[in-house]
């Protein structure tokens, strides 16, 4: 069984790694086959992954219902640790941040719907806007705490000053943001931020969505629709490959797979990390689990970083970085289109 953690300092406990459920919707290519999912989903919660990662956004709302559903169907809701979000909508046809008090509400009151739950275990701003002040949007999502539809507050890919000010509006648990050994521009600024306030931090994404477990295989396999195949890094293949040609190298000496070893590698920046890999396949989530074993030393860790250092990786870490808001405090979305 995974083992339970702490998750920042407000006493949220979750498994010690979660199951990111964006893809089981179609976020890389066509949605899945429902039944499977949930057979997916009830055999994550069965072997102690209960910390389910989901938003308002993936799959257009279908995401949530999807994990409704497989609660409902198995009756453990006080098992489950559920994180959803809010702030990204569709505006015709593009992808818009929003933080208006009003569609705060809006939004919470429907993912409690779609979910068919009574409260979000940890709700997070998933994008940053511009337009309305963090304080005032942090505000609303108080209220929703002190009526009790929401548990604890979190913040997606904020930078460190708006985590700051979110803070000192409410207490926030966890900041979830892209690292891997591929994408760790957060170490700077993000991580030490987040460990002097007592934030936990979720790392989506950790397996390199999954180039550093398949390598140019996985690129060669990509079906039209897939997101991915707009994203810099994996457009530059023939350079990155180099990446995962050298930590396959040390796969061999440590006898585990390439993803359980990426993987590891994020496990082992501290215990108020927790991962949140997503995947559709039960084997590969069974692979994602055993990664929990695998145990690593300093200069092991320091072999594994050389491999990915910011001069050896080539493309931004998604397609939509130069809307992202990790360096700035004016992001925006407003130019997101949809695939």
């Amino acid at each position: 069984m995974v083992p339970k953690v702490k998750l920042g300092s407000q006493g949220l406990e979750v498994s010690a790694q979660g199951l990111g459920c964006a893809s089981m919707s179609g976020n890389y290519g066509l949605p899945k086959p429902e039944p499977d999912m949930i057979k997916l989903i009830h055999h994550a919660i069965d072997s102690g992954v209960t910390f389910l990662d989901t938003s308002d956004v993936y799959g257009r709302n279908a995401n949530e219902i999807l994990i409704g559903k497989a609660l409902k169907e198995k009756g453990v809701r006080d098992k489950v640790q559920i994180a959803t979000k809010f702030g990204v909508q569709w505006i015709d046809g593009k992808l818009d941040a929003c933080g208006d008090p009003a569609y705060v509400r809006s939004c919470c009151e429907a993912s409690l719907k779609r979910l068919d739950i009574d409260y979000i275990d940890l709700y997070y701003v998933h994008r940053i806007e511009i337009r309305v002040p963090i304080e005032i949007t942090m505000g609303e999502v108080k209220k929703l705490v002190e009526e009790g539809k929401v548990k604890y507050v979190g913040l997606s890919e904020a930078c460190a000053s708006t985590i700051r000010r979110a803070h000192a509006v409410h207490l926030i648990t966890a900041v979830q943001n892209e690292w891997s050994l591929w994408s760790r521009d957060l170490e700077d600024e993000i991580v030490p931020t987040c460990r002097e306030l007592g934030i936990g931090i979720v790392p989506y994404s950790p397996i390199g969505r999954g180039f550093l477990a398949s390598g140019p295989k996985l690129v060669e396999s990509l079906i039209d629709g897939d997101s991915r195949k707009i994203m810099p890094r994996f457009q530059n293949v023939d350079h990155n490959k180099i990446v995962f040609e050298r930590v396959n190298e040390m796969v061999t000496r440590k006898r585990c797979t390439a993803a359980q070893l990426a993987l590891a590698w994020v496990h082992h920046q501290g215990t108020d990390v927790v991962p949140i890999p997503g995947t559709t396949k039960l084997e590969n989530f069974n692979q994602n689990v055993e990664a929990l074993s695998v145990k690593l030393t300093p200069e092991e860790m320091t072999e594994l970083e050389s491999f990915a250092s910011s001069d050896v990786v080539k493309g931004e870490r998604h397609a939509f970085m130069q809307y992202t808001w990790i360096n700035s405090d004016t992001p925006s979305l407003s130019s997101w289109k949809s695939s």
